[in-house]
């Protein structure tokens, strides 16, 4: 039987929420008897109030000399322990920590507040066997509180104490009567203990007691099924199914079944009435999907029958959305034509202009085909559906920027910015700022291409393209050398074989006087650029020539010559066989 398994960490935060919220954190005096420290003496009394104002105040080496001290004074002081655990846990050390509530549980082990805190520190450090002891203390010492019942069951079942973890499920259905969760992990256990009978009779018992409810009798026919009473199972199946022809459970129990039988043909019918049921979510029927398309494949793939199947699905099922989606999907990973493809995502949109991960599909599409045109448009659209998703201000931006409408991509980046929050993806924000500092900067508005380069790496400190960006015009305008520098260096080691980054350095070295150094990484940048640009080969000539190698820099400047020849400067330098600043 399919189980339903509960994350441990859900029981244990529920269970132990209230020692997580605790008032550790408030003043002695508004907190339960349990922590009052018992009067002994003044200094102590002193002592102990100001260590734990010092903690409220976030001074912890403070608070913990002070109850250091206050240790010294009373060896046996159970509170003092107490705090100095949460002390050495909020400073990650769970070992002292539960040194230190051990020691204050041992003072007083009647202390449920302590019990509580020594049971989550064995969980914190995956000592389950000992936190599952101390909380059956605790459960002893109040046996109204149930959840630490659920806390018991998950412990037990991690530890595979499978007797403990039924004895916690019956004390459950004591207090709470059956249900659901409580018969389906009792049958989950006898299964583990291959004790299928005693599974059979516990989900029997849930059927019988929910005589009305075809769930529970779907889940009784399927543990018969899984515990191979195959006949009694498919005769309860029946009895459902002629009350409830498209009850979800059972027929997905008979898929299983027909399986079971080796007759695919009756579990092909069946799965196909599952996926046609109103009753039954896209979720849950994602399986049977999953199964069909594999299986399909395996078989030689045959897509027809697949989008048949989809096909069906659409015409008979609300809503659609999705599932045409799924449908695109399909044809993409079969690899069908691009133009059917887009067309399966338009139909999408036909049924939900809003489906914004369709529309960015199509976009990223268009982006493929270098069709700008396209881009625009749908992300025209999406910004009246989609106004929050910054990836449409994105491509319709950089399609404008291919476009050389440097305006029109300006905006669109500027409008993306309007639509940060605090879930905002800092990689996209970051590149936002990024593409807006060299807009900004093409057209003249250093300063303020330069503060959008700060907010880019103000969300993302090593955006490697910004910090090259930033650093390169810096250095033409021959602002913040040193500081350019730093940000170049670091592009260099992130990329240390990118001539673009290698270029940059070698510049700002140059601007900085450091020509021998700067000849080293130009080098470099040459070595990794098969054809190099006019920029590059003219910084590499002024480089060269600086450094006393005029041969080497004539060499470079007629490259970048050849490559930029209306270039006054490098014709005048070549002229000249010299380095000009203008």
């Amino acid at each position: 039987m399919q189980s339903i398994r509960i994350p441990l960490e859900r029981y244990l935060v529920m269970a132990l929420m209230s020692i997580m919220l605790m008032g550790v954190f408030l003043p002695i005096s508004a907190q339960t008897s349990d922590l009052t420290p018992r009067p002994v003496s003044r200094q102590y009394d002193v002592l102990f109030h100001e260590a734990l104002i010092q903690r409220l105040k976030g001074n912890l080496d403070a608070s913990f000399d002070l109850l250091t001290r206050c240790l010294e004074l009373r060896p046996d002081a159970a509170e003092t322990y107490f705090y100095m655990g949460e002390l050495y846990d909020q400073m990650a050390n769970s070992e002292q920590a539960m040194n230190s509530f051990n020691k204050a549980f041992e003072l007083e082990p009647n202390n449920v507040t302590f019990m509580e805190r020594v049971a989550q520190s064995y969980i914190q450090v995956g000592e389950f066997r000992e936190a599952a002891e101390a909380i059956e203390r605790m459960y002893e010492a109040d046996k109204g509180r149930q959840e630490l019942l659920e806390t018991l069951f998950e412990l037990y079942m991690h530890l595979k104490d499978y007797d403990k973890a039924i004895n916690a499920l019956n004390l459950q259905e004591t207090a709470d009567g059956p249900n659901e969760r409580i018969s389906l992990n009792k049958c989950r256990i006898y299964i583990e203990q291959n004790d299928h009978e005693r599974a059979i009779s516990e989900m029997k018992s849930l059927a019988d007691h929910y005589p009305n409810d075809p769930t529970y009798g779907s889940l009784y026919a399927n543990t018969l099924l899984v515990s191979d009473h195959k006949e009694e199972a498919y005769d309860v199946l029946m009895k459902i199914l002629a009350e409830n022809p498209d009850n979800p459970r059972a027929q997905q129990v008979l898929h299983n079944y027909y399986l079971r039988q080796g007759d695919e043909e009756a579990a092909d019918s069946v799965s196909h009435a599952l996926l046609l049921n109103p009753k039954v979510s896209l979720d849950e029927k994602m399986p049977q999907l999953r199964a069909i398309i594999i299986e399909n494949s395996m078989q030689g793939g045959d897509s027809i029958v697949v989008l048949n199947l989809f096909q069906e699905m659409l015409d008979k099922l609300e809503p659609k959305a999705d599932l045409a989606e799924m449908k695109a999907t399909y044809m993409e990973l079969k690899k069908m034509p691009a133009d059917s493809v887009r067309h399966a995502l338009e139909y999408v949109l036909q049924l939900a202009p809003g489906q914004a991960s369709a529309r960015l599909r199509l976009v990223q599409q268009a982006w493929e085909d270098q069709d700008d045109e396209r881009i625009i448009t749908l992300c025209k659209a999406a910004r009246q559906y989609n106004p929050e998703e910054m990836a449409f201000y994105y491509f319709q931006g950089m399609a404008y920027y291919r476009q050389n409408d440097t305006d029109h991509a300006l905006e669109a980046f500027q409008n993306g910015i309007n639509v940060i929050n605090e879930q905002s993806n800092p990689d996209i924000v970051s590149d936002f700022y990024s593409f807006m500092g060299d807009l900004l900067y093409e057209k003249g508005r250093e300063a303020d291409a330069f503060a959008a380069y700060d907010s880019c790496l103000v969300w993302k400190e090593d955006n490697i393209g910004c910090l090259n960006n930033y650093a390169y015009y810096l250095s033409l305008q021959n602002k913040r050398l040193d500081e350019a520098e730093q940000m170049s260096y670091r592009t260099v080691k992130a990329e240390p074989n990118n001539a673009t980054y290698l270029d940059t350095y070698a510049w700002i070295l140059f601007m900085q006087k450091r020509y021998a150094e700067a000849r080293i990484y130009i080098d470099q940048a040459l070595q990794h650029d098969e054809h190099p640009s006019a920029v590059v080969s003219e910084h590499a000539g002024d480089i060269y020539a600086l450094s006393g190698d005029i041969d080497a820099a004539v060499a470079q400047w007629q490259k970048a010559l050849a490559e930029d020849p209306v270039n006054k400067l490098l014709k005048k330098k070549l002229k000249h066989k010299k380095y000009l600043k203008k």
